[in-house]
């Protein structure tokens, strides 16, 4: 049983940084693509950052390029998202999510392609 347990939301300024992590438990974890997700009120759960299983290939919403990094820790079997100059539009549930793939597969970057999420931390970020 593969479980993923989120932490570092926060309320933040805009322009300010947060860290979040994800913590996983049970699979095997080098296997794992990962990824992060948001959903704000209202809207769709939306992709936003995801980490090949070598790690050596990353991938981002568009309108976090620069300003967001994903990365991960197999030793610690941890994933990371880096967000910094936050802005409000980034104000959301900010879920990981993880899927055992052999190593020459893509990289999902659809939600209905990870089958194990964890239960999210919010993000708010006031103007």
């Amino acid at each position: 049983q593969v479980q993923l347990v989120e932490s570092g939301g926060s309320l933040v300024q805009a322009g300010g940084s947060l860290r979040l992590s994800c913590a996983a438990s049970g699979g095997q974890f080098s296997r794992f693509a990962l990824a992060w997700f948001r959903q704000a009120p209202g809207k769709e759960r939306e992709f936003v950052a995801a980490i090949s299983r070598s790690g050596k290939s990353t991938y981002y919403l568009d309108s976090v390029k620069g300003r967001f990094t994903v990365s991960r820790d197999n030793d610690k079997r941890m994933v990371y998202l880096q967000m910094n100059n936050l802005n409000p539009v980034d104000t959301a549930s900010y879920y990981c999510a993880a899927k055992s793939v052999i190593l020459t597969a893509p990289t999902p970057r659809e939600s209905d392609e990870y089958p194990y999420w964890g239960q999210g931390t919010q993000v708010t970020v006031s103007s």
